[in-house]
């Protein structure tokens, strides 16, 4: 797709096209938009994931026609999540059977290398380009310093550059976007954890599982491909940098944490490699300037270890998406973004600590699902993404704070 010539100037450039990218790409660009995503890597490649969709990530995408794409991908549906709670020999488990609530009548955790080609598709469909294999170099600025396009490059044509009245970093938790705009995080967690994991065959599992032992973590989570996700998690600072050491201690966590998953691994067959995150420590960060804005992992990210990046990232698509075509300023975006993360996220950062006793971490996860319960109703209530049409009114750049200029 590089070898096309770009258009002269967009209404929005969007700096990735993964999950948060594509998604606000195909919501804009329903709106009438002129819109070009960009991303560095393969159109349908790999990438590091946590995969589990919650309750209001795949609400959105039942309301946008993408789920029973995924089902017809062949993700499995999770209809039973159970928390395996163990403190030496004592052990507390609790199965959660699935409500069905709101057309949604089950959970999924697709492959990366399924859900980001059904979003960019998605994305096509509704009018906007997507180009792979294109970098990000840098943003272009007017003589007031307000963002007017970027600069990027591509192994064809070079370096050129593209006008565009508002630029959206959508390029994960080390946004180059925001790099170049010296957007700061405001709000820093305290705690992160290591976390190893991979694919395995013949291992099937009835739904997700999470386990939880004071001083680490694991999950075994059903996905593509009649494969399951297993990881394991330690605190950061009880592991280096190095993969290789991350690798070491997940055959060790998974004994202590997930005893039942252990057991089985030896006549499970690992698909692929081993993945590793060193850990990085949770923020939220300025999320939007003169003629720029940020969403997905770039704006907001929270400790993998509650596995809610992607429901964060359809959310805070869905939540910019509004406030550009509905004529809201972008500050309206941050705190709503804010308000519906603070909590969830200070919890998220409690849990990563790996420090609690079990009544503790149990009593966060009910307060969690709680927060999930209340972004579920304000997604419900906003109606934005079940109805495409509410962005056909356009896009006002009257108002500074709310969208770019010429």
């Amino acid at each position: 797709m590089t070898n096309q010539r770009f258009t002269s100037a967009y209404d929005v450039v969007i700096v990735g096209a993964r999950v948060a990218g594509a998604a606000t790409a195909m919501l804009l660009a329903s709106a009438g938009l002129r819109v070009l995503a960009i991303d560095k890597g393969r159109y349908g490649s790999d990438t590091l994931s946590t995969h589990a969709l919650m309750r209001p990530a795949a609400m959105l995408l039942r309301q946008w026609g993408l789920l029973d794409r995924l089902e017809q991908a062949g993700t499995p549906p999770v209809r039973r999540t159970t928390f395996w709670y163990s403190h030496g020999d004592r052990r507390k488990i609790i199965p959660i059977d699935l409500e069905p609530r709101h057309g949604v009548a089950a959970l999924y955790a697709p492959r990366r290398t399924v859900l980001d080609p059904i979003l960019v598709d998605a994305a096509r469909e509704a009018g906007a380009e997507v180009r792979h294999g294109v970098r990000f170099v840098d943003v272009l600025r007017r003589k007031d310093g307000r963002v007017c396009g970027v600069l990027v490059r591509d192994d064809r044509r070079g370096e050129r550059a593209i006008r565009a009245r508002l630029v959206i970093g959508a390029d994960g938790r080390h946004s180059h976007v925001a790099r170049r705009l010296r957007a700061a995080p405001y709000v820093v967690g305290r705690n992160g954890t290591s976390t190893a994991y991979g694919y395995f065959r013949r291992l099937p599992v009835d739904g997700n599982r999470w386990y939880f032992r004071p001083g680490s973590g694991a999950g075994a989570i059903p996905t593509n491909h009649g494969q399951t996700l297993v990881f394991a998690s330690i605190p950061e600072e009880a592991a280096s940098s190095s993969p290789s050491q991350i690798r070491g201690v997940f055959a060790s966590t998974l004994s202590a944490c997930a005893p039942d998953i252990a057991a089985r691994l030896g006549d499970a067959e690992i698909a692929g490699k081993m993945w590793t995150f060193p850990g990085m420590r949770g923020f939220l960060r300025q999320a939007h300037g003169p003629g720029w804005a940020l969403v997905g992992d770039a704006g907001y990210m929270s400790d993998p270890i509650t596995a809610h990046g992607i429901t964060n990232a359809l959310r805070d698509a869905v939540l910019l998406s509004r406030s550009l075509v509905e004529r809201r300023s972008l500050e309206a975006y941050q705190a709503t973004r804010d308000d519906l993360s603070h909590t969830f996220f200070e919890l998220s950062d409690h849990i990563a600590s790996l420090d609690w006793d079990l009544a503790t971490v149990e009593r966060y996860h009910r307060q969690m699902s709680e927060e999930m319960s209340r972004e579920e109703q304000f997604l419900l209530n906003m109606r934005l993404a079940s109805d495409t049409r509410l962005l056909s009114r356009g896009y006002d750049e009257r108002r500074e704070s709310s969208s770019p200029g010429a």
